[in-house]
């Protein structure tokens, strides 16, 4: 496969690398149970802010995906790791589900709309125009401003939904201020899951379906790429990238683990 993965772990995207919209990928499940027979360290890593771990695996088991807990890293993990490394025990104003407000709180931070240090936006089911004016308010004063994940919009099975990107525009418009954004394809994201895993960009395999997200956030992390044609890259796209990933698959069904 021109690649050698013994002893590499994986870092995984998740929709279009083992689901697309609610359907497991063919072959999916079967790459996840090679990972844990062989006692591969893998982390399977999602943008979307909104649900905990837990619930992010109960949602995946419903669809039919079985993954382990603790194999499930969030953007909101990502931004919670991040904060608690820049200012231990601090104070934030949030915009966001049970997945980021959770992670913050495992991180000792208390969320507050009074004189917080950060404003952290993530995604949410409920738009609430009195929740933005607070939080340009807040960042217009001072507060750091903060961005689980970059993307614009996200899919449902209605259509898209705006997501993260798109609301932190609105409130950057209002103030000024650019946030910085946590997910991928900042790097950042890639090396606080290394972390978790205890990894080295090195032995660590990056797979995802987008140029560019998940491949150049894992080159720039410097860890092998493998690109799955399984999401929303087609064959002939790969070619206009200015960078390439190490290997082109069909799906993770052709990962030997």
């Amino acid at each position: 496969m021109g690649m050698q993965t013994t002893n590499k772990a994986f870092l995984l995207d998740m929709d279009g690398v083992l689901v697309r919209g609610r359907t497991p990928i063919p072959g999916a499940q079967e790459f996840i149970a090679r990972l844990v027979v062989t006692g591969t360290r893998f982390l399977i890593l999602t943008n979307n802010p909104i649900y905990t771990p837990r619930d992010l695996q109960h949602r995946l088991a419903i669809e039919g995906l079985q993954v382990p807990e603790d194999k499930l890293f969030t953007s909101s993990m990502a931004t919670a790791q991040f904060l608690n490394h820049q200012r231990p025990n601090g104070t934030a104003f949030v915009i966001g589900e049970s997945g980021l407000t959770e992670a913050l709180h495992q991180v000792n931070y208390v969320i507050t709309s009074v004189n917080p240090d950060y404003v952290v936006l993530g995604e949410t089911i409920s738009y609430n125009f009195e929740q933005i004016t607070k939080a340009v308010r807040l960042v217009a004063n001072g507060a750091r401003f903060i961005a689980t994940n970059p993307d614009p919009a996200g899919p449902t099975e209605n259509g898209i939904v705006p997501a993260c990107g798109a609301m932190a525009a609105l409130i950057e418009a209002a103030t000024g201020v650019k946030p910085y954004f946590i997910g991928k394809p900042n790097p950042l994201m890639m090396r606080s899951a290394l972390n978790y895993l205890g990894a080295h960009s090195e032995a660590t395999i990056m797979v995802g379906d987008r140029m560019d997200t998940d491949i150049i956030a894992g080159m720039e992390a410097g860890m092998e790429t493998i690109l799955v044609l399984s999401g929303v890259t087609r064959p002939e796209e790969v070619e206009r990238f200015a960078y390439r990933p190490s290997v082109v698959l069909p799906s993770v069904a052709e990962i030997l683990a």
